[in-house]
């Protein structure tokens, strides 16, 4: 078998650990394991460091296990890339190595009152009064603001920080600091791409901004060294691949770029994973969006290669809508009966149904905005409603494609996609018809760990991965096709951001006040 790469990705939903041989960039061998969400109130989502971190552990060693048994030496993994749900936030004791507070997920609503007071405070009272430092704004999304409400309502944060045991990371930092030793050496640090979703990080400066942790309140001393997304920053300290470098780093979105060779300004890929991304790589200079984009840093691969930038659009519930079926509502026993289900009825019959559990991200960026399902008559069943739910991924994706049009000025005419939920039939085909478009899956199709292992594999010092490799000609795609007019997609799509306008103001400061304050 030669020399392999691992990646951890560690997803809002799941960890995984996947070995990939460099020259085929297929998987050898993998473990999976879910996360638990805890949700402690309405709009808070939180999700347990230890949880998080003994996962990267099983995940590490059930893979090396099924490695053996394919007779396979575990010293032939060289290099070790990470890969994270961003913008989730941690804080933790740099002494005793423990969580002062659960991780805030990057979906987490509790920041409402946070984000209107920050809003309220500039001379504008601009949400995006930060865009030209960041390229976002100002939202519960974002990890300064999560950050803030912990300074502000715990106090085990408080007595660290003013103790100077404090550390904060996203969730690529913290897994690195205790893969490296924790509190007996742990390499504090993140990469470009997950430090640009803080908004702490200047993205021209490609450094932490005084002005920024000023504007939030947030001392510096707790951030982590910032470096690019291919290079060593440790050694693992423990377990099965204890003394393997850790060489990769990229926040979940930027990686599925990678993994998905869009190296050239106007590549895009859209990614259904917890949430939806669509990312179009736009070169070496950042483009600000005019119609509810982001622009963030897409990659640096290396300390001395180029910054490279990308416009992105987010949904926050994506594949989260699928959970939600089976967790909350319990019309669904498993993932797999979505499929089924939507595939006997054809279409909603007039039910449409918008995800808004934590507000609408781009291009609305509304917080007030809620969920509802509309459209309902005696004739709706469950199965209605699940397609609806399919059906709300792929108009929010189309809300994002308009935009990215938009700004970059580049009709994309193919859409490449990624994630748990493209395993969907329905669901691609569904997309393909929302967009009027053809939409394009790999047959690789764990493309954020590929990027992830490819960025791991390239490293200075690692050298076992080629990027300039033209590896995209090798690869196979499905494909599918618009099987429905343009006028019967735009009259859907209308119905569809009718619906929106009806889900937003709904929630409002005063009346999540008690929440907000619990």
């Amino acid at each position: 078998m030669g020399t392999l790469v691992g990646a951890i990705d560690q997803g809002t939903s799941s960890t995984r650990f996947l070995l990939f041989n460099p020259k085929t960039a297929k998987v050898v061998a993998d473990h999976q394991v879910e996360i638990t969400q805890h949700l402690p109130d309405a709009g808070w989502v939180e999700e347990d460091p230890k949880e998080i971190l003994h996962s990267v552990f099983e995940c590490i060693e059930k893979t090396c296990d099924k490695l053996k048994q394919l007779g396979i030496d575990i010293s032939s993994v060289k290099a070790i890339g990470v890969s994270n749900q961003r913008e989730t936030t941690i804080m933790w004791d740099k002494m005793t190595g423990y969580p002062l507070y659960n991780a805030i997920v990057w979906l987490d609503l509790r920041t409402q009152a946070t984000v209107e007071k920050l809003i309220n405070q500039g001379p504008k009272k601009d949400k995006n009064i930060l865009q030209a430092q960041t390229g976002l704004p100002i939202s519960t999304y974002f990890s300064a603001v999560k950050l803030r409400w912990l300074l502000d309502n715990v106090e085990a944060v408080k007595q660290a920080v003013a103790k100077q045991r404090a550390m904060f990371g996203t969730v690529d930092s913290w897994l690195i600091w205790c893969l490296t030793g924790a509190n007996n050496g742990g390499v504090h640090c993140t990469d470009v791409t997950n430090a640009s979703r803080t908004m702490l990080f200047n993205i021209n400066t490609l450094q932490w901004d005084p002005d920024l942790c000023s504007f939030f309140g947030i001392p510096m001393s707790i951030l982590p060294e910032v470096r690019s997304s291919s290079e060593v920053y440790g050694i693992m300290k423990c377990g099965a691949l204890a003394g393997v470098p850790i060489s990769g780093c990229l926040g979940d979105q930027s990686a599925a770029l990678v993994g998905q060779m869009c190296f050239k300004p106007g590549e895009s890929k859209n990614t259904y994973g917890t949430g939806c991304f669509l990312l179009s790589n736009t070169g070496q200079k950042p483009v600000m969006s005019q119609h509810g984009l982001l622009t963030t840093i897409a990659y640096k691969l290396g300390k001395n290669q180029p910054t490279i930038y990308a416009l992105e659009g987010s949904v926050a519930i994506g594949g989260a809508i699928v959970r939600w079926l089976r967790d909350n509502l319990r019309i669904i026993s498993s993932a797999d009966e979505v499929e089924k289900l939507a595939a006997s009825v054809g279409s909603s019959h007039g039910c449409y149904f918008v995800p808004a559990f934590s507000g609408l991200y781009a291009p609305y960026w509304d917080t007030t905005a809620r969920g509802i399902i509309c459209g309902i008559t005696q004739f709706t069943s469950r199965n209605h409603i699940v397609f609806a739910a399919l059906e709300s991924v792929a108009f929010q994706t189309r809300e994002l494609l308009e935009a990215m049009n938009k700004d970059s000025g580049i009709v994309q005419t193919t859409l490449r996609v990624d994630g748990g939920m493209t395993k969907n039939k329905i669901m691609m085909q569904l997309q393909a018809d929302i967009l009027g478009i053809s939409v394009a899956k790999p047959a690789m199709a764990e493309t954020t760990a590929l990027g992830a292992a490819m960025a791991a594999g390239a490293a200075e010092g690692i050298g076992v991965w080629n990027l300039s490799g033209d590896s995209q000609s090798t690869t196979s795609w499905e494909t599918f096709d618009p099987q429905i007019d343009i006028e019967e997609s735009d009259k859907r799509f209308r119905r569809w951001k009718l619906a929106v306008q009806k889900s937003m103001g709904w929630a409002t400061h005063d009346i999540e006040n008690d929440s907000d304050n619990s």
